[in-house]
């Protein structure tokens, strides 16, 4: 049996009954195979054994109580995955679906994403099964601070720097940064997604959509395109769709079709200007349901119950939860001639998604490099409130374009150094994880 494989038993054996985790080991590991034969350093050393376990994992209970008086008791959890390259570093997530399979799967992505950006930052993931739709503000505020209660003693600057997710945006961000300067009487850049009157980056909420396009835009002048002129289908409702739908437009795209939990819109005329104002606004209120579009904007077609990959279009970006994209929508992506599919949320794609556009020869870029954007504009952050200085929004969107073109390029050159030309997955996870691996054994066995 081969090393690779080994580890994946392993893996499986030790960690039942999570299948996010064992699904997001296995696409790694399953590309590593020419940098473990290059360098048999690994396995001497079981690197892939001790990158595969969490250095830490934290459960706790969050007690909270709502606005009639009754008591609420969520989960928690905080991965610490990896800190080889710099303090654990990946956000908090707040939803019904959160639990250690998923959060092990996030925090093992987030250590390569990290990686990828070139920055100081290890990899972590966290959150709760806690939903803070239907919550009033003060019962969103009590939650909040319950979970930071536990959370201050395992999080530092130079700890662990959590940040904002699913269900965690500036509000909730605002609400535990708060509560965790006061159990520590320190102003100091423990969390990232902060407001601007308290030590924000210009344009973290939109960086991950934005860092998405310029990567596409790469891909895409690997083959002497540009973003100009193409068809975009988008999923999700948030800021990383908010963030795609304006950069999009700004480099010449043309958005037709966008998703929510309730179905998608078709807007053929496209989606730019205040149409995209408007679907902020939606997002800001708390109101995902796509329908709304519709109501507001003629040109448009609402399908219920449907999802945007039956559009054709040019560029297809799955930017909403893990596995949303399964098998089917990959055929029908291809069968009406898209020609790129880029990951803006974390394993969107299915496995078998994915082998339908291996098959297709259809260009693909896997989420932990193209969506990088919104942790390297934390770790901006993070420099930032080291400095005590804020860069202007252009100075922060011109280091953000850098950061994505070299993750770009390195995804590329270790795809073309790996003979697999072209192959960004492969490309990503060994420029990835060959950082990781070389801090691990240089720091000895620890």
């Amino acid at each position: 049996m081969s090393y690779i494989a080994s580890v994946l038993n392993f893996v499986k054996d030790r960690n039942p009954g999570e299948p996010e985790f064992h699904q997001a080991v296995s696409e790694v590991l399953l590309t590593l195979e020419p940098a473990i034969k290059a360098n048999p350093i690994y396995e001497k050393y079981s690197i892939l054994e001790r990158m595969v376990e969490p250095e830490r994992i934290i459960i706790f209970r969050v007690p909270w109580m709502d606005d009639q008086g009754k008591i609420h008791v969520q989960r928690a959890y905080r991965v610490q995955y990896n800190s080889a390259i710099g303090p654990y570093k990946g956000g908090i997530r707040f939803h019904p679906n959160v639990n250690l399979s998923v959060l092990k799967f996030l925090g093992f992505e987030q250590t390569f994403k990290n990686s990828l950006t070139t920055l100081p930052m290890g990899g972590g993931k966290g959150g709760a099964d806690f939903d803070p739709r239907g919550k009033s503000e003060a019962e969103v505020m009590r939650f909040c601070q319950s979970f930071m209660a536990e959370l201050y003693r395992h999080i530092g600057p130079n700890t662990d720097v959590p940040a904002g997710d699913i269900g965690v945006g500036a509000r909730e961000v605002g609400y535990m940064y708060g509560y965790y300067k006061k159990l520590v009487n320190d102003f100091t850049g423990v969390f990232t997604g902060k407001g601007l009157s308290f030590g924000g980056s210009l344009i973290r909420p939109e960086a991950t959509g934005f860092g998405v396009t310029y990567f596409a835009q790469e891909m895409l002048r690997k083959k002497g395109e540009e973003i100009a002129g193409k068809k975009f289908a988008i999923s999700g409702f948030g800021n990383v769709a908010w963030g795609l739908a304006q950069k999009i437009n700004d480099l010449g795209g043309k958005l037709i079709a966008i998703s929510g939990p309730d179905g998608f819109v078709l807007d053929e005329d496209g989606i730019s200007g205040e149409k995209v104002d408007y679907m902020v606004e939606l997002r800001n209120s708390g109101n995902d349901r796509v329908e709304d579009y519709v109501k507001k904007f003629s040109s448009a077609k609402f399908f219920a119950g449907r999802r945007p990959w039956e559009v054709p279009v040019d560029v297809a970006i799955p930017s909403a939860t893990q596995n949303e994209l399964d098998v089917a929508d990959a055929k029908n992506l291809v069968k009406n001639g898209c020609k790129m599919v880029v990951e803006a949320a974390n394993m969107p794609c299915t496995p078998e998604a994915l082998e339908v556009f291996r098959d297709a020869k259809i260009l693909f870029a896997p989420g932990k490099a193209a969506n990088a954007g919104g942790v390297a504009t934390s770790g901006l952050e993070m420099t930032q409130n080291s400095m005590r200085y804020n860069w202007s929004r252009e100075e922060v969107d011109e280091k953000l374009q850098s950061i994505m073109k070299g993750i770009h390029d390195s995804a590329y050159e270790a795809s073309e150094a790996n003979g697999a030309p072209g192959d960004y997955v492969l490309g990503a996870n060994i420029a990835g994880f060959t950082k990781v691996a070389e801090a691990m054994l240089a720091q000895g066995l620890i």
